[in-house]
């Protein structure tokens, strides 16, 4: 009888919380689904990551190439870009390197590389950046949050100098009337309405 009334505690329990304990996927965390374009895998994809990566991990870690990536439950704020954009089979730790290969002078000098390192160029957000502008992906800058869409890219300078980059979904946030970015600052990649929240140096629009 003890039993029985053990079970019944546990069930009634799972009932409590309710399906969504059930029926969100790693692949649909937010419960709304996207078209089976080019951009609505790379919002998928993003999305995903708030399920599985948890840890802001900048260490240096020797990188299979191409495709190389750290583990899945870590990493830094350019690895939640570099994942969403091979979902859509843009590899930009390959696409960087080609690029700074042929054009090393033209990236930043700031930590005193003589040539391309293919296992952390890419997870720089200074060199995310110049590739995007050197690809033509730039766009305005405004302080509109009309003008950022679902799936653009955007960098910032933090309050302590630091560069910082994300993705913008299509996850609305009705307070801030923005929409919301994927990022990992520091905690695991999470969605939030921190669009304004720091100064905005890039704006990038890859996928149309």
């Amino acid at each position: 009888m003890k039993k029985l009334f053990i079970l019944l505690l546990i069930s009634l329990s799972i009932s409590c919380l309710g399906k969504n304990i059930f029926s969100q996927s790693k692949e649909n965390p937010f419960n709304h689904s996207h078209p089976k374009n080019s951009l609505g895998k790379l919002l998928s994809a993003a999305e995903a990551q708030t399920q599985y990566t948890f840890y802001y991990d900048p260490q240096y870690v020797k990188l299979p190439y191409p495709g190389g990536d750290v583990a899945l439950e870590r990493g830094v704020c350019a690895d939640v870009v570099i994942r969403a954009f091979r979902a859509i089979g843009k590899d930009l730790q390959k696409d960087v390197h080609e690029d700074m290969r042929s054009n090393f002078s033209l990236y930043p000098k700031i930590w005193g590389l003589k040539k391309p390192d293919t296992n952390i160029d890419h997870r720089r957000v200074a060199n995310l950046m110049t590739y995007f502008q050197r690809k033509g992906y730039a766009i305005s800058i405004s302080q509109n949050p009309v003008d950022y869409l679902p799936g653009d890219v955007v960098a910032w300078k933090l309050d302590n100098g630091l560069l910082h980059i994300g993705l913008v979904s299509d996850i609305e946030s009705y307070q801030e009337k923005t929409y919301q970015i994927i990022h990992n600052i520091g905690s695991g990649a999470k969605a939030e309405p921190r669009l304004f929240n720091w100064k905005i140096i890039g704006h990038y629009r890859i996928v149309k």
